[in-house]
């Protein structure tokens, strides 16, 4: 059924590819104008919840029978949720992003001013910090909560089931599943696109290779081979080695970046820039410049409605993922770890690579004025060990390309089997080989702007979703907490064969 209007959609970019743009683009701005307030309310409704969720009583609650125990480690758990959950954007706009905040467009103030560059990487923070890990986070715990202790199946429409009930199972739950499947598809295809330009751009920088869509092609081609020889011997091989060397690499290239770096710049400013973000994270998760410019009011469509667009738009596929290895930890671990962690990485990330672009650049320095996906290199070029720093990144392009396509893959194909989790091979490479030609197909027919128009238009249908899975999962707690009588301690808890469920009461009553 998902895939129904997805071909269409592609015949339609590959058959009028100006028209295609054209409505896209329109649609895009439509919806960034009119529906961009609807975007914030949704993503701060989440972090809210997830708040309450953690300090209430309920964050108790474990995913999986009460005796359950985690399947991995701390460390592998983190690497994997966050290469599938950030990976390659990080690395794509991780100086690109407060260099164009300080130097082509500040959000707030004039640009090249010491609070354009407070406020570059105060907005980074805000773009990849807590409100992104939320909307993460309030997926994956509907997913897993009711996949480990409902026993429900792992789809998006069973964690409607307090609503919903039954009638999930019918044409309600198709067309959430199939919506689910179609956001995965485009968002991950969107970060492939991003992912091959990137390293195109990195070879181009070191090798002369030319930047064209040919060989962008290739690149999507060898990738391609190499995510899909890991996503058939499953998650944990390929996914949990894969990601813990994504982790080691970033953190070594942080590490270089700090030192040969401005270390005393990079520190103060990592440091006020936290103070600037815990002060502003409320105004400036409501912040829709409506009383601001016109370039202020398209400088939030742009950066963050387009953030949150693509969070939503992801948020299925990294849903589902990070629910499939959470089994066993307390819905408090769960949404602390995933709030925080990623989020101090990612300060940490911008802080250093931000802060390194930052540096030095005047009106007149030609990086500014370099497409996004060359600026990291040409930063590096203005340092020492230029070479080796370009060399890990695009290495680590590679392997967040390769994890993120290898994770897509394996998450697809559970959602088509309708949970499945022992999907076949040939489901995997099936899905595989459909990632990869929509990436290809979106960078020939509209570049860059064609993925992102895609991935905005995709996100609003689903953040309507995202909206009913947070009442959902909040109503089916609330309700779990009372019936486990649970404040400071619970006094029973459910059985292995019979877990709480507010809804089978509710389908009892409509049978009836």
């Amino acid at each position: 059924m998902a895939l129904i209007p997805f071909i269409c959609i592609m015949i339609l970019a590959v058959a009028f590819p100006e028209s295609f743009r054209q409505i896209t683009n329109s649609i895009r701005d439509f919806l960034g104008i009119h529906f961009g307030w609807f975007y914030l309310m949704v993503v701060f409704l989440c972090v809210v919840i997830s708040v309450i969720v953690i300090f209430h009583p309920m964050g108790k609650i474990r995913l999986g029978d009460p005796n359950s125990k985690p399947e991995y480690s701390t460390f592998s758990w983190i690497a994997m949720l966050f290469s599938a959950g950030m990976g390659i954007g990080l690395v794509f706009y991780g100086a690109a992003e407060p260099l164009s905040h300080y130097a082509v467009m500040a959000p707030e103030t004039t640009v090249f001013t010491q609070q354009a560059m407070l406020d570059a990487l105060k907005y980074s923070f805000f773009h990849y910090g807590i409100s992104a890990w939320a909307v993460y986070g309030m997926v994956a715990l509907a997913i897993a909560y009711f996949k480990y202790r409902k026993k429900e199946v792992p789809n998006i429409s069973s964690t409607l089931k307090p609503i919903f009930g039954k009638y999930t199972e019918g044409n309600i739950g198709y067309v959430v599943d199939a919506l689910t499947i179609f956001a995965t598809v485009v968002g991950v295809a969107t970060s492939l696109g991003l992912g091959a330009v990137q390293i195109n751009s990195g070879l181009n920088y070191l090798f002369g290779i030319t930047q064209s869509i040919n060989v962008q092609i290739i690149i999507i081609i060898i990738a391609s081979i190499l995510f899909l020889t890991s996503a058939v011997s499953g998650i944990n091989k390929g996914v949990r080695i894969l990601s813990n060397t994504n982790i080691l690499l970033a953190i070594l290239l942080m590490l270089i970046a700090f030192v040969i770096g401005p270390s005393l710049d990079i520190a103060n400013f990592f440091i006020e820039s936290i103070g600037a973000y815990m002060n502003d994270f409320i105004r400036m998760s409501f912040r829709t410049a409506a009383s601001g410019t016109v370039a202020q009011q398209g400088w939030v469509q742009s950066w963050t409605i387009y953030y949150w667009a693509w969070w939503i738009s992801w948020s299925p596929f990294v849903g589902v993922f990070i629910a499939n290895i959470s089994k066993g930890r307390t819905i408090r671990e769960f949404l602390t770890y995933i709030l925080l962690v990623p989020s101090i990485f990612s300060f940490v990330w911008f802080s250093i690579f931000g802060t390194l672009a930052m540096n030095g650049t005047t009106p007149g320095s030609p990086i500014i004025k370099m497409p996004i996906s060359n600026m990291l290199f040409g930063i590096f070029n203005q340092y020492p060990l230029a070479i080796i720093l370009s060399i890990l990144a695009i290495i680590l392009i590679i392997i967040y390309f390769i994890t993120s396509a290898d994770s897509a893959t394996v998450v697809l194909a559970i959602l088509s089997e309708n949970g499945n989790e022992e999907t076949s091979k040939k489901i995997k490479v099936i899905w595989g080989i459909i990632l990869s030609s929509t990436a290809t197909i979106l960078l020939i027919n509209g570049g860059l702007d064609g993925l992102q128009n895609i991935l905005i238009i995709t996100a609003f249908p689903f953040s309507i979703i995202l909206m009913l899975i947070v009442v959902s999962v909040f109503k089916e707690l609330v309700y779990e907490k009372d019936e486990m009588r649970l404040f400071v301690k619970a006094e029973r808890h459910p059985t292995v064969d019979r877990p709480f469920k507010s809804y089978e009461n509710q389908n009892k009553e409509d049978e009836e």
